[in-house]
């Protein structure tokens, strides 16, 4: 009797066992509507999904229907899958299921019942081999205004995954982006290019926020880029040794991935699945995408930083082809200091360029657009003032020419070295402005050098110096000029155009007008000591009508103190206009 009692045991467990494996099989898997995970007592696979999702309609209005299909990706390994749950929730919220679907393959795909409501998801009828799946989703009236559409595939029972991030598609009419600056310094920290700017509402806006869950962080990532928009977690501000996280476009969908680049190369995909509710949306040429990860991770995940320590942080975004990054289109966005990621949240700053950077380009603007512009004027036209004052025992000209030049060549120097330490080396990609430089610091260098052999004044070959001294310091001038300008928008420091190239412009215009009055004056045709030699001053008696004329004629001296006293007037005002506009600059390069 005890024997047949455990008979009959086995039998019923062995039925039960049976008829959950034939459901399963079948696709009836109502119990995992709410996580999508398959009941099958192994973890989901940690590759890349070699599936497509893709969506027929990126914009929708209620009741309105959009076709959904789910495709093998590559040609490699297995060319099928077995099981397939696909359902649409709230980009905003994806724990809420949205809309129904209405099926087109019967034969291989229906409809589940989630929520007690018929038709919120799809999944497959036999555990046949499939290489393709298509469903139509009907948009409810009451639909948020992003969807986003969720699949789990299975291979087979220790082969699936789970909650592959699909394409999101915008009611007609609701806001296009899915991220707001709202919050930001509140309820999560951000850090923005502009400063202050919103992506809701400003496509221009490269946007990284996140917040702290309870063992996790969300993060939230937008920027307008041809094929991708990516953050970095890194301990210093070089590129190098750092924690990367992805968001590629590949044709109408979005990949999002972890990675890490050692040194100055290409990241490095982590084959490792480590992010979780992914979501992503394509609008207006605009990336978005966000995830969530844990704070702490296994230890078999090298690479992954903790986010419990604080990081700079690095904002990116460039080109893609065939899934593969090319280097950033500008300079990557660094964070001002170092970011708490678990921390309170802040409005956080940064820079696309680095210090050595900004100054190299400061130190080259006043010492080519202010020093040695003074430093030129003073040995052109101030020669015969102040005859009689020396400053230790040389004319007040030349001093305040040696000392001006002198500045000139040591902020020329310090400027040349700074981009070989930023870089570490030449830099490749700044076209013909490095090559520039070179010659300009040759040429600084060649100026001291040809001075300390200059002939005496009275010498008979003084003119060779006198020429060769001018022309070379003419053309050290005018390509330093010209490197500046392709300066200002080199990618490491990028003025805003066109307005920053008009002050360039006009800097280099107001030194030319300060030349031009100051040698026709020289030359004579502006005779302004003349005015005064023959100025008639009649007095008029008290008693009497007669009138006696005085002719004024100052000597000499008067008429150098008058001509000197113009020069002054007309080197004020330009070093004033000059040192105006030379300071708009130097404010606009600590700004960016």
């Amino acid at each position: 009797m005890e024997v047949l009692m455990n008979m009959w045991i086995v039998l019923l467990l062995l039925s039960v066992c049976s008829e959950t494996v034939f459901c399963f099989s079948r696709g009836k898997v109502e119990v995992a509507c709410g996580d999508m995970t398959p009941q099958h007592d192994s973890s989901p696979s940690t590759q890349h999904p070699p599936f497509n999702i893709i969506a027929d309609k990126s914009q929708f209005s209620p009741g309105d229907e959009i076709k959904v299909t789910l495709s093998m990706a590559s040609s490699e390994g297995k060319q099928y899958f077995k099981g397939f749950l696909i359902e649409a929730r709230n980009a905003g919220d994806l724990s809420e299921i949205v809309g129904s679907f209405k099926l087109i393959s019967p034969d291989i795909s229906q409809l589940l019942k989630c929520d007690n409501k018929e038709g919120f998801a799809v999944s497959h009828t036999s555990d046949s081999h499939k290489t393709e799946i298509q469903v139509i989703w009907v948009a409810p009236s009451d639909s948020p205004s992003s969807v986003q559409f969720l699949v789990t595939v299975a291979r087979g029972y220790k082969e699936f995954w789970v909650k592959i991030p699909g394409p999101v598609v915008s009611q007609n009419g609701a806001q296009t982006s899915m991220f707001t600056s709202e919050g930001c310094g509140s309820s999560k920290s951000c850090l923005r290019d502009p400063e202050g700017c919103d992506p809701q509402n400003d496509t221009a806006c490269h946007f990284l926020s996140f917040r702290r869950l309870e063992r996790s962080v969300m993060f939230e990532l937008s920027g307008s880029a041809e094929g991708y928009v990516s953050f970095a977690l890194s301990h210093d501000k070089w590129m190098g040794d750092d924690d990367v996280y992805l968001c590629i476009r590949d044709t109408d969908r979005v990949d999002i991935k972890a990675a890490y680049v050692s040194g100055r190369t290409h990241p490095i995909i982590s084959s490792q699945n480590i992010l979780k509710d992914k979501a992503w949306r394509l609008s207006d040429g605009v990336i978005q995408c966000s995830f969530r990860r844990d704070i702490q991770l296994p230890p078999e995940n090298l690479n992954r930083f903790n986010l419990e320590q604080m990081y700079y942080l690095f904002m990116a975004h460039g080109r893609a082809e065939n899934g593969r990054t090319h280097r950033h289109d500008h300079q990557p966005l660094i964070s001002t200091y170092q970011a708490s990621i678990t921390g309170p949240p802040e409005d956080l700053t940064g820079s696309r360029s680095p210090l050595l950077v900004k100054y190299h380009g400061a130190f080259m603007l006043i010492a080519w657009t202010s020093t040695v512009s003074a430093g030129v004027i003073m040995a052109r036209y101030f020669k015969p003032d102040w005859p009689e004052r020396n400053i230790f025992g040389q004319k007040v000209w030349f001093q305040l020419h040696r000392m001006l030049m002198t500045i000139t060549i040591l902020l020329t120097s310090v400027s040349f070295v700074l981009p070989f330490i930023y870089r570490g080396g030449w830099s490749k990609r700044a076209g013909i402005h490095p090559y520039l430089g070179c010659v300009v610091m040759a040429l600084a260098v060649i100026q001291p050098v040809m001075a300390l052999f200059r002939p005496a004044p009275d010498a008979s070959r003084r003119y060779i110096f006198s020429w060769m001294h001018f022309g070379t310091g003419t053309v050290a001038q005018v390509v330093a000029v010209i490197t500046i300008f392709l300066g200002i928008h080199q990618q490491a420091l990028t003025l805003p155009a066109p307005w920053s190239t008009g002050v360039l412009a006009f800097i280099v215009v107001w030194f030319v007008l300060a030349n031009l009055v100051l040698e026709v004056h020289r030359r004579g045709f502006l005779p302004i000591g003349k005015y005064f030699k023959n100025v008639k001053i009649y007095t008029e008696h008290i008693n009497s009508d007669d009138k006696e004329e005085v002719v004024f004629v100052p000597d000499e001296n008067e008429t150098s103190n008058v001509e000197s006293c113009f020069k002054n007037i007309v080197l004020a005002i330009y070093l004033c206009v000059n040192l105006g506009f030379l300071t708009t600059l130097l404010w606009t390069i600590s700004a960016v």
